[in-house]
């Protein structure tokens, strides 16, 4: 990749990197766990960048390429063995989400208790790409997402209200 393209490429990469991020805090819960599967993401960005063509917007294909990764990352980390922390290891509090409110870091939470296709469905929405490019990323009909979409969103109200039940 010469100069100019890698430049190019990073000043798209810095311009939508909260999809990235989204879509790691969607995924994956643990902080640490969520910091590598980023820096994956970015990772596989950078080595598939040679075959955007621009037939797509950069942020549509960075979605693509995104949520791929943090799908097959959820893979792979189903088949590794966690090994639970012995009592004599120190156990460190998860900090608390970058300054996020308490209301968003709820409702993420109940994003990421959606199943992987709901969860890419509900976060393209929520940064409001059209349902033609939802469907263009997730390879679904634009009326499959329109009808998943309205399924989604009861399921968060109804999770959401449990929620404010219990509290």
């Amino acid at each position: 990749m010469n100069t100019a393209t890698q430049k190019t490429f990073l000043d798209q990469l810095n311009q939508h990197m909260g999809i990235a991020h989204r879509i790691s805090r969607a995924y994956q819960p643990d902080a640490d766990e969520r910091a590598d599967l980023l820096q994956e993401m970015i990772y596989q960005l950078w080595r598939s960048y040679p075959s955007f063509t621009g037939q797509s917007t950069f942020s549509t294909w960075m979605y693509r390429v995104c949520l791929n990764t943090a799908l097959a990352h959820q893979r792979t980390a189903q088949k590794r063995k966690v090994e639970p922390l012995l009592a004599r290891h120190e156990q460190v509090p998860e900090p608390p989400p970058d300054g996020l409110q308490e209301s968003i870091k709820t409702l993420f939470d109940a994003i990421a208790t959606l199943s992987p296709l709901n969860k890419a469905i509900v976060l393209l929405y929520l940064d409001e790409l059209s349902y033609e490019e939802i469907a263009s990323i997730t390879g679904l009909s634009k009326t499959n997402v329109s009808v998943r979409l309205v399924r989604i969103k009861k399921e968060l109200e109804s999770l959401l209200a449990k929620n404010c039940k219990e509290n």
